[in-house]
């Protein structure tokens, strides 16, 4: 005989009426990590830069995303003029803005 026959298994125990609600509590204690570690921190990082970006001001010195570093000549609503050498200026948006530098660190570098 090549072929084996096929028979029904027999029946097991009977379900656990609460078998589905097992991996309820895991699944949110997954959310609230997840809130934690990663979507609270982000929120605080994303205010920390709108009131960076709101207090920006003529003089100040900052870096873009893009690596170049300047100091601000004039700030509107939207854009950021920067000069990056003499006489020489960009304008970026200011969410392009990175971070703002201390006093000084353009000319030590």
């Amino acid at each position: 005989m090549l072929i084996s026959n096929a028979y029904a298994q027999t029946a097991g125990a009977a379900a656990d009426p609460m078998g589905g609600f097992m991996g309820l509590p895991f699944i949110i204690l997954m959310f609230v990590l997840m809130y934690f570690m990663i979507i609270r921190p982000q929120q605080k990082r994303a205010k920390e830069h709108k009131s960076v970006l709101e207090a920006l001001q003529k003089g100040d010195e900052v870096v873009t995303n893009g690596g170049l570093a300047g100091k601000v000549v004039n700030v509107g609503d939207v854009y950021v003029r920067i000069e990056i050498a003499a006489n020489t200026e960009v304008l970026v948006q200011k969410p392009a803005i990175a971070s703002v530098l201390p006093k000084g660190t353009l000319k030590s570098a």
